[in-house]
């Protein structure tokens, strides 16, 4: 007899893996931590193999556990898709994203251009702040999306895209051959400046932070006036700017994986119809590049 698995214990199961703790789940769904766990106990006998496997105090999925998340995800979201089809009512209310203000420029202007005009009576707040900030808003129910950058030890996001992490310089200047190198950078946190960093100490190259910001305009800005240079992902290349590669003496870096993260106490057929958006829309960005 074939098994059917609970939508709500898949709901718990997203939200365990979307923060790394049963506890911070248990927060989410509404469920007392007992209840979580027993969910989970369930969840794994309906599928037969393990799911987690405990990583310190915090909770990490297993090699199945990984596989299963990918199926919950899309069984969750096909079943808010059918309810939202056999709704009558239009979409109102008010919806709060976050989004770093390096992705802000390339990104936005499709997903509300397009949301805007399939939901004209829906109140959107946009916040501009780096990637931890927006993970923090998430966790304190400030948020209900957000596109970030996404960070392996701060929990599963559902990658959206991919994108290369790029040395930039300006075109008109040649400060990427000054000893040491002048660099504008992320705040020290940042996971960007910290691969930049790793990189030039295994080339044993000396270089000095001199501009450090968590806006990327401003970091921008540094670079194409000649002062520093910067790493960027490939969507937040300006004109004046010019990529440097290991012809120049600059290694490659580490690909920058986008993800989206949603705020499960706050899960809506409104949050779900804009999330759904955001992935249809770099989605259909990256078959754009790619034919090209």
């Amino acid at each position: 007899m074939a098994v059917l698995l609970d939508i709500d214990q898949l709901r718990t199961f997203i939200a365990i893996a979307e923060t790394g703790s049963f506890t911070r789940a248990a927060d989410i769904v509404f469920k007392t931590q007992s209840a979580v766990s027993m969910q989970m106990k369930r969840l794994e006998e309906r599928i037969g193999k393990p799911i987690f496997e405990r990583d310190g105090r915090a909770s990490r999925l297993t090699e199945d556990g990984d596989k299963l998340l990918d199926y919950a995800r899309r069984i969750v979201k096909l079943n808010m898709d059918a309810v939202c089809a056999f709704s009558q009512n239009e979409l109102t209310g008010r919806v709060r994203i976050g989004i770093p203000d390096d992705y802000a420029d390339r990104y936005l202007p499709e997903i509300m251009a397009r949301f805007s005009q399939a939901n004209p009576r829906v109140e959107v707040t946009i916040v501009c702040e780096p990637t931890l900030m927006l993970i923090e808003r998430i966790n304190a129910n400030d948020l209900d999306l957000a596109i970030i950058t996404h960070v392996e030890h701060k929990g599963a996001a559902e990658f959206v895209r991919h994108e290369r992490l790029l040395w930039v310089t300006s075109s008109r200047h040649q400060v990427h051959t000054e000893t040491p190198l002048p660099l504008a950078l992320g705040r020290a946190s940042c996971c960007w400046r910290q691969a930049a960093q790793e990189r030039l100490d295994g080339l044993n190259r000396s270089y000095r932070v001199l501009y450090s910001s968590w806006n990327s305009t401003a970091v921008g800005a540094m670079v194409l006036a000649g002062l520093a240079v910067s790493v960027l992902p490939e969507s937040a290349l300006r004109p004046g700017m010019r990529v440097l590669g290991p012809t120049d003496g600059f290694p490659p870096l580490p690909s920058c994986k986008i993800g989206l993260i949603r705020n499960w106490r706050e899960q809506t057929s409104l949050t779900d119809a804009l999330a759904n958006l955001i992935i249809q829309s770099l989605d259909n960005l990256a078959q754009a590049e790619a034919a090209e």
